[in-house]
């Protein structure tokens, strides 16, 4: 990989690179050098990783990870560049997620105390807000079967029905994947008004 596109791509800790993240990162390289419309915003972005997540059917989804910090520069370009990253990995969706750190529970005392933003329940939240963004989660139902396994069902605004459907089983498989919880996609039954 060349000098200039490893710049895309920033490890914690100066860890090794994957061939697929490589990939990944001249992919981003490339639109910066090619794409007019995308190459202000990506002259100053870069990810933390990448990975290839198998979603079933034979699908796959490309999950890349992008510092916290620059999240909200990510979701100004985020459509355009999903859908040039698409075109470019035929056949697999994108979607792009914020690294966010889970931290432990304190062993005590109020001085060790850690922030709302830093807890499982909080990040894993986060991270389906991360997925399915731009679309917005309209609600959540925690469903409890006779089991006792657990499903959350998620539903999305009717409005982006069209942009977002044939990404619902995407969006399952990388949560499944990155927390180890199932969850279901859907856009709410709305009644006509009479």
């Amino acid at each position: 990989m060349a000098f200039t596109a490893r710049k895309k791509i920033v490890k914690d800790d100066g860890a090794a690179l994957g061939p697929f993240e490589e990939t990944v990162a001249q992919a981003l390289f490339d639109l910066e050098a090619t794409n007019n419309e995308l190459k202000a915003e990506l002259k100053d972005l870069y990810i933390n990783g990448a990975q290839e997540v198998a979603i079933g059917d034979g699908r796959t989804a490309i999950v890349i990870q992008v510092p916290f910090r620059l999240l909200k520069a990510f979701h100004k370009i985020q459509q355009r560049l999903v859908r040039e990253l698409e075109k470019k990995f035929s056949g697999k969706d994108v979607v792009v997620v914020a690294n966010r750190r889970i931290m432990p529970v304190p062993k005590g005392g109020f001085a060790r105390a850690r922030p709302r933003s830093r807890t499982l329940t909080a990040v894993h939240a986060n991270l389906l807000e991360d997925l399915v963004y731009p679309t917005e989660i309209v609600g959540k139902r925690q469903r409890y079967r006779l089991d006792g396994s657990r499903l959350l069902k998620v539903y999305l605004d009717a409005k982006d029905r069209n942009t977002t459907e044939y990404k619902l089983d995407a969006f399952a498989g990388v949560y499944k994947k990155m927390t180890g919880k199932e969850v279901s996609f859907e856009f709410p039954v709305t009644e006509a008004a009479n």
